[in-house]
């Protein structure tokens, strides 16, 4: 039997469009069917509000988005890899994601530390603004893509309070020689101001203040620093926090092993932690007008740095800005895109909001 070519073409386009069809289908379906099964330990305590819970919120958000597909097991801080360690777990492939602070890794990439809390910086909104509208993600993605790692911001609060005192601080003389647990770039500037800093794990924190170890320390917001007993021993807890005007954490995930994943997976992740980010702030935000209505009943006393204090911390910060920058590029790239955004955000900072003090 003889076929002419013209009356094969209607069969022939018939067959590739089948075969297109399926082959879109196969592809869609082992998308679809792509199991993520990821360990992913926490640098924060999963039961402090705003800064260690958003992990667990987005494992439960990103199960049932995916049906299943992608499920996180959360560890609690030191369960798999020390607690400051798990970027560099992440890098290595011992740990498939992380929930981490990223300024926990100044040591070897100083410029981390811009991304995680950063003294006279922005807001918690502002810094979410610079990060998903501005160059925050661009800049960040970057840095951490040289280390191996992918960034995604998961959580943004507002600020910490300035520390919790044993003894009260009226001047910059009060800061010298004290024992104080700081993190972060704070602590390079209260070491400028003569301080003896020292960055200790959160489990390690009360227990030092019992001691007598330390004499004060920072760490959160009063709602997280309560559950940590910090009102227990140190009385003193100071406003504002100048050092931490944000605190963002992010999910860490192996470079490689994100950008193996489908475009679908990356979305439904990237969602999850979006609506985690703002989720974080709204959790936070709630919480601690009534810890602070609550501290004469347990004989704590909430203190405003003076303007004398502030303006000398301030001066401090510029100084160890300017001086981390010279050293480090990326740190001086990051930096100047941050301050670029509140110099022009400002603007309509200024003249939109209304004032609370009239």
């Amino acid at each position: 039997m003889h076929y002419h070519a013209k009356s094969l073409t209607p069969f022939v386009t018939a067959l590739a469009t089948s075969t297109f069809l399926l082959t879109s289908t196969i592809s869609a379906n082992l998308a679809a069917d792509e199991k993520i099964r990821w360990k992913v330990q926490a640098v924060f305590g999963t039961h402090l509000p705003g800064l260690g819970d958003p992990i667990k919120q987005v494992a439960k958000q990103v199960k049932q988005a995916s049906a299943g597909n992608i499920q996180f097991k959360v560890y609690e801080p030191g369960k798999l890899v020390p607690p400051f360690g798990i970027t560099e777990a992440v890098k290595n492939k011992q740990l498939n994601a992380g929930y981490a602070w990223l300024g926990y890794d100044q040591g070897k990439i100083p410029a981390a530390a811009l991304l995680s809390a950063v003294p006279f910086g922005m807001e918690p909104w502002e810094y979410a603004t610079w990060w998903y509208e501005g160059e925050g993600k661009k800049l960040a993605e970057e840095l951490y893509g040289k280390h191996g790692v992918h960034p995604v911001l998961c959580s943004v609060i507002g600020p910490e309070t300035a520390g919790w005192f044993v003894k009260e601080v009226k001047s910059m003389d009060d800061l010298k020689g004290l024992k104080i647990r700081f993190a972060g770039l704070g602590g390079k500037v209260l070491q400028k101001a003569g301080a003896s800093v020292t960055v200790i794990s959160s489990g390690e924190i009360f227990p030092a203040l019992e001691k007598g170890a330390i004499d004060a320390s920072e760490f959160s917001m009063p709602a997280v620093d309560q559950l940590m007993g910090f009102d227990k021993v140190a009385k003193n807890n100071y406003f504002p926090g100048w050092h931490q005007t944000f605190t963002a954490s992010h999910l860490v995930v192996n470079k490689e092993t994100w950008d193996g994943l489908s475009e679908a997976n990356k979305a439904t992740i990237d969602m999850a932690c979006t609506a985690g980010t703002f989720r974080a702030l709204t959790r936070g935000e709630s919480l601690q007008g009534k810890v602070l209505a609550g501290f004469p009943e347990k004989g704590v006393t909430a203190h405003k740095l003076n303007d004398d204090m502030l303006g000398s911390l301030k001066a401090l910060t510029d100084e160890v800005m300017a001086e981390i920058s010279e050293k480090d590029a990326d740190f001086k790239k990051i930096y100047q895109s941050q301050q670029a955004f509140i110099n022009e955000y400002k603007q309509w900072k200024k003249l939109a909001y209304l004032p609370r003090d009239f």
